[in-house]
């Protein structure tokens, strides 16, 4: 767990281009991730939602992720699977212990700029990507419209405890302020009041 620990701080201090991640809650096996599709795709604008599993024996095996959101893409099935080698152990796939979630996430969002046809769990995609581009193009846009942009895509994040103390404190301070300003100008008038008198 200090190794995830390590990783939702780099995610939080610096994340990938596009990508963000934050735990359900005080559970690390269990994130939420959002990738905003690039502007130069068919995936503009799209604010993606996946579902990240982290396994028990992670790093020694990849990270389960699936997309929640609906996205029209040859390498990604209509369950939110994704066909991408990091994801796989060898000899079948590319991951190693010395990636991460901020390496998976990036590599995700690259296949989603740029679709791997030769490689697909769509095969009926795939043949529009490479046979039909333009109603594939036209299509991808018409999902990423309907179900990337939706407002409810991407949940609130939790706040950090240091953040809900420091608007903790700035209510308080408020509210005590106000009564000293009403106070401030009742003075005043009264002040104001006795020069007019005088």
């Amino acid at each position: 767990m200090g190794r995830l620990k390590k990783e939702l701080e780099q995610l939080r201090e610096s994340p990938p281009v596009g990508v963000s991640c934050w735990p359900d809650g005080d559970d690390l096996t269990s994130f939420t991730a959002v990738i905003i599709g690039d502007d130069t795709t068919v995936y503009a604008g799209g604010m993606f939602k996946l579902e990240v599993k982290v396994p028990d024996r992670y790093p020694f095996l990849p990270p389960k992720v699936r997309f929640l959101t609906k996205v029209y893409h040859p390498n990604i099935d209509t369950l939110g699977r994704i066909c991408l080698d990091i994801l796989k152990m060898t000899p079948g796939g590319s991951w190693r212990p010395i990636h991460n979630l901020a390496t998976v996430l990036t590599s995700v969002r690259l296949l989603l700029e740029h679709p791997n046809p030769d490689d697909p769990l769509m095969i009926d995609i795939a043949a529009d990507y490479q046979l039909r581009k333009p109603m594939f193009d036209a299509t991808a846009r018409e999902w990423t419209a309907k179900y990337a942009k939706d407002k409810d895509v991407i949940p609130a994040q939790p706040e950090t405890s240091a953040k809900k103390r420091t608007l903790e404190a700035g209510d308080d301070s408020v509210e005590e302020s106000e009564p000293a300003k009403k106070k401030e100008r009742k003075g005043g008038t009264n002040s104001d009041s006795e020069e007019d008198s005088d």
